[in-house]
């Protein structure tokens, strides 16, 4: 049986909610964790066969009322409430074309390859949901080039991640980068570049992707943090800059102390300290 994003978010929050959390009473010999189908039906006022169907993928277009009521009912947060509801709108476009998986488009506007000349020395890059880096500063590859970010002939964050031993050296917080990056797939331009994506990477990535993909945490977006193959370690806060008629980011890096700006500035590249 087909599952869907929705049905998968929906079923791992469910498994992640403990019924004394909503003042529920614990039961014994329950076959998995978190909350029954029946318990989240009975808070959203659906029945449980209804539920089922959602959760199983038989039913992909649940109105957006038993949406918000499932969000109610599972206590989601603004950030989780927003996700639930585009999973939703892309499990019911899934079920209305069928078309083959495509990679998305990799061609960067003049203009925007212009502004990035604007940011030189400044470090910034020019990515998708996908994780491609499609261009960049001379100042971003200094930070990232000596980690190997940038070796392959098309870049892309996903695979560097989970594939390239030298990553989990480079991210300090390999696990939370990981999260993010996965997360972030689920905005991609559309469903078939995700597909298109996944087919490429899950064989080689394993486990800790496809685990990842699924996973009904909203990551928390901190500070990140580097360690420099030449020895320093890097704090940098992440400003992004939407361009939505390309379905693209550019991605601007400040530096996040004193200390990171003055290693920075010793190689050439200027990013202001943020306090």
């Amino acid at each position: 049986m087909a599952t869907t994003p929705l049905g998968n978010f929906i079923r791992a929050k469910r498994d992640a909610v403990q019924p004394a959390a909503l003042g529920l009473p614990e039961r014994r010999r329950r076959r998995s964790p978190g909350l029954r189908r029946q318990d989240l039906a009975d808070r959203a006022d659906v029945s449980v066969e209804y539920l089922a169907r959602i959760e199983q993928g038989r039913d992909r277009n649940p109105s957006p009322a038993v949406v918000d009521a499932l969000a109610d009912a599972l206590r989601l947060d603004a950030s989780e409430r927003n996700h639930l509801r585009y999973l939703a709108k892309i499990t019911g476009d899934a079920c209305a074309v069928d078309v083959r998986p495509v990679p998305p488009s990799r061609e960067v506007r003049g203009s925007v390859l212009r502004m990035l000349e604007l940011l030189e020395p400044g470090a910034a890059f020019v990515t998708n949901r996908l994780g491609d880096v499609l261009a960049h500063t001379a100042g971003f590859r200094a930070v990232v080039g000596a980690a190997g970010l940038l070796d392959a002939d098309r870049p892309n964050l996903n695979h560097y991640l989970f594939t390239d031993p030298r990553a989990r050296a480079f991210f300090t917080d390999w696990d939370d980068v990981a999260d993010e990056q996965t997360f972030d797939l689920w905005q991609a331009p559309s469903l078939e570049n995700l597909e298109w994506l996944t087919a490429e990477l899950a064989p080689v990535a394993g486990e800790e992707f496809t685990r990842r993909l699924h996973l009904a945490t909203v990551p928390r977006r901190g500070v990140l943090r580097l360690d420099h193959p030449e020895g320093h370690r890097l704090r940098l806060l992440r400003e992004t800059l939407e361009l939505p008629g390309d379905a693209q980011q550019l991605v601007v890096l400040l530096a996040g102390d004193a200390a990171t700006a003055a290693v920075l500035s010793g190689s050439g590249i200027r990013l202001r300290s943020v306090s």
